[in-house]
């Protein structure tokens, strides 16, 4: 569903105005400012278009028991998670320097921004807006959260907004469906891509031959396997850049990566007979930069150290992925042989395991215990030239894919200052939130952002001005 967040600095009534929209009391309302310091989500009950709401800490907040960044932080995600942001101003107070540094920060804000002037009681308070227009939204209501004066427009206001992203939603849903999970099968030219996907399909669908680059174009294939609908792109083989010898292969490497960035999984083909080679890690590094979720088919596993019994051949061929694509070592691999159809049933059913790792995102809680557990375990190196330590406040998962039926989270850290975060530190933050969340196949993503109080203060005046 989509979210609509209510912001604005302390005592405007948000949790009034959240309690009315939710059809219940839920949040605590008091006149004594920052009661409210944690997020709170419930379903509307009053909108049309079914919505979740979140009520904030007030921010800006003079709470002198330690709780102002964390309201901060609190709010700062609730609007980037959000559909709609409803910025509550109080009609009684005006216009303040906290409402103007807010409305500064919401300008920058992905997500619409409905401003909702609450207390308005009376018609005669309404002249309160004039004030307000120097904020710069084009979108504005009078409410009275208390009485529940103009709550039908507030409504209409946020369903205007919502309706169409749920419609959006269900459409893309409905066409996600049908189309099911989509394969592109990528490689280097001559690895095996076709006989894979014809392997698959039992049946000759795609060319096959011992020329290399006789796939041109990507092409689409539906197939149904244990009642799961899948979609396979069949790509032509990625060369080095420098011997693309005609515009028609510069053609087809650019369709083939377009295929790579709208796929679900990438299914990156190796010739195991061959061995991995350097054009092998240049693919394996587009989709990594691509940050999408990967299975490495070791093909032509049949003419791996034939003489070898399977399990040594099987280990051997482990360390040589392992030591070769080791910027690579979330995608997990399945040993097959595409020209025999002996182990090709393995691809679905892994592409189908790693759609189940990643649709268990840890909440919230979890994802915080896991990392604060590690900032505990080894805390961050002090650094020489700042002279501090890195500090986590909180932690978050976002979507990086919205509608891919294999969602990749990116795991939003608030830190005291970015700049504090090593390299090393962040491998080892991956490593532990991999060991306490194992999802085969999916890439960790981390984006490291500062909060401090200070980007929510309004600036003092000069002396003398």
């Amino acid at each position: 569903m989509p979210t609509v967040a209510i912001v604005g600095r302390p005592n405007v009534g948000k949790s009034a105005l959240f309690n009315r929209l939710a059809g219940r009391k839920i949040a605590i309302v008091h006149d004594q400012p920052g009661v409210t310091r944690d997020r709170i989500a419930a379903p509307s009950k009053s909108t049309v278009t079914p919505c979740t709401l979140i009520d904030t800490g007030g921010i800006g907040a003079n709470i002198d028991d330690g709780f102002g960044d964390q309201v901060t932080i609190e709010a700062d995600i609730a609007m980037e998670t959000a559909d709609l942001i409803l910025f509550v101003v109080d009609a009684h107070d005006g216009l303040t320097a906290i409402d103007q540094a807010l409305a500064q920060k919401l300008r920058k804000a992905k997500p619409p921004v409905l401003l909702v002037l609450n207390k308005v009681d009376d018609p005669k308070h309404e002249s309160a807006f004039s004030d307000f227009t120097r904020l710069g939204f084009s979108s504005s209501v009078f409410v009275s959260a208390e009485h529940g004066r103009n709550f039908g427009q507030l409504c209409d206001e946020i369903d205007a907004v919502i309706a169409p992203l749920v419609s959006e939603t269900e459409a893309i849903a409905e066409v996600a469906e049908k189309v099911g999970i989509k394969l592109a099968i990528v490689g280097k030219p001559n690895a095996g891509k076709s006989s894979l996907v014809n392997a698959i399909l039992q049946d000759e669908r795609t060319i096959v031959s011992g020329i290399a680059g006789t796939t041109r174009d990507a092409v689409d294939l539906p197939y149904s396997f244990q009642n799961e609908n899948f979609t396979l792109i069949d790509t032509a083989g990625l060369r080095p850049r420098g011997k693309r010898d005609n515009s028609v292969e510069v053609f087809s490497a650019m369709r083939t990566e377009k295929a790579i960035r709208r796929s679900d999984l990438c299914v990156l083909v190796i010739d195991l007979a061959e061995g991995i080679t350097a054009q092998d890690r240049k693919i394996a590094q587009l989709i990594m930069e691509e940050k999408k979720p990967c299975l490495i088919v070791l093909n032509k596993f049949d003419l791996y150290h034939p003489g070898a019994n399977k399990t040594a051949r099987l280990e051997e061929a482990t360390a040589h992925v392992r030591s070769e694509l080791f910027f690579l070592n979330y995608a997990p691999f399945v040993a097959c042989s595409a020209k025999n159809a002996t182990g090709v049933d393995h691809v679905l059913k892994e592409a189908l395991k790693i759609r189940k790792g990643a649709q268990n995102i840890p909440g919230t809680g979890q994802l915080n215990r896991i990392l604060h557990t590690a900032f505990e375990t080894t805390p961050p190196p002090i650094d020489n030239k700042l002279r501090r330590r890195l500090k986590l406040y909180y932690a978050t998962a976002a979507m990086d894919e919205k509608y891919s039926v294999i969602p990749v989270p990116t795991i939003v850290l608030f830190v005291n200052d970015k700049r504090l975060m090593a390299t090393s530190y962040e491998s080892y933050l991956v490593n532990r939130f991999r060991a306490a969340h194992p999802a085969p196949g999916i890439p960790v993503i981390l984006s490291v952002r500062s909060r401090s109080r200070r980007e929510w203060e309004p600036r003092q005046k000069p002396q003398g001005h």
